[in-house]
């Protein structure tokens, strides 16, 4: 079930059957000569729908819009600051908390979002902390490549040249969703170099075609496919267990 795609009467009814909600959450930020600035934000929703098609969960429209604030040295880049990141995180939590969720989990698709997605469930965990009431639901942050068994088939898949951005991974998982976007480059060297990631002028001198340790021409829609089928079916797991979870002063 889509959120957005669903009435109000809708959420309503499938909020008396269940209290969980997953938010797929990433990025708009350059990765490399062939894969699509939505790659971060993409590769979460897909395997999000992909789930929703056999599991009853209700998925929330995707937070596209991340920190991305080193790759804005590359054209189509689109970046929030921590702090307004943190802050539509929290209105985010909030307003679905409101209504009754009491299990939030964002899928994330974006590395640098993780410390400022924990800060963020940090800010609202300690607003409940300093009243002294319970909070009533909970929150967990999920990256798609963390799913049980994913990390595994992408070494196997990828045994050389999957590097840290831009990944021959999540290019596949576009690739199989949308053919229609596939796209081919020449570049050298075939595996790109790695190294830290600072601001984003020094990024675009030390990583001049956006990648980061890796080869995306090993990406093919196959291994797309499997990749998304199996991070769909841990997703789903993922979701029950949390769904199980007890919370203190929440509807469980």
């Amino acid at each position: 079930m889509l959120l957005h795609l669903s009435t109000w009467a809708e959420v309503g009814q499938y909020l008396e059957r269940s209290r969980s909600i997953v938010v797929p959450i990433g990025s708009n930020e350059q990765h490399g000569p062939t894969g699509l600035l939505g790659t971060d934000w993409l590769c979460p929703e897909i395997i999000a729908h992909e789930a929703e098609k056999s599991a009853d969960i209700l998925i929330a429209p995707t937070f596209n819009i991340g920190m991305a604030q080193h790759h804005l040295g590359f054209p189509g880049t689109i970046s929030l600051r921590p702090s307004t990141f943190i802050a539509a995180i929290g209105d985010w939590t909030r307003s679905l908390a409101v209504h009754g969720f009491e299990k939030i989990l964002f899928l994330n698709g974006h590395g640098g979002n993780i410390a400022s997605i924990e800060a963020a469930f940090s800010e609202i965990y300690a607003e409940a902390s300093f009243a002294r009431r319970r909070l009533g639901f909970a929150l967990k942050l999920c990256n798609w490549w963390d799913l049980e068994g994913v990390g595994e088939l992408a070494r196997e898949q990828f045994p050389e040249g999957h590097g840290v951005h831009a990944t021959p991974s999540e290019i596949a998982i576009t690739q199989w969703a949308l053919p229609e976007t596939i796209k081919t480059a020449r570049y050298a060297p075939q595996i790109a170099p790695s190294g830290p990631i600072r601001e984003a002028l020094e990024f675009r001198a030390r990583y001049p075609d956006g990648r980061m340790g890796s080869d995306p021409a090993q990406a093919s829609q196959e291994k797309g496919g499997a990749l998304v089928k199996l991070a769909a079916q841990s997703l789903i797991r993922a979701v029950d267990a949390f769904s199980r979870e007890i919370v203190p002063g929440g509807r469980d």
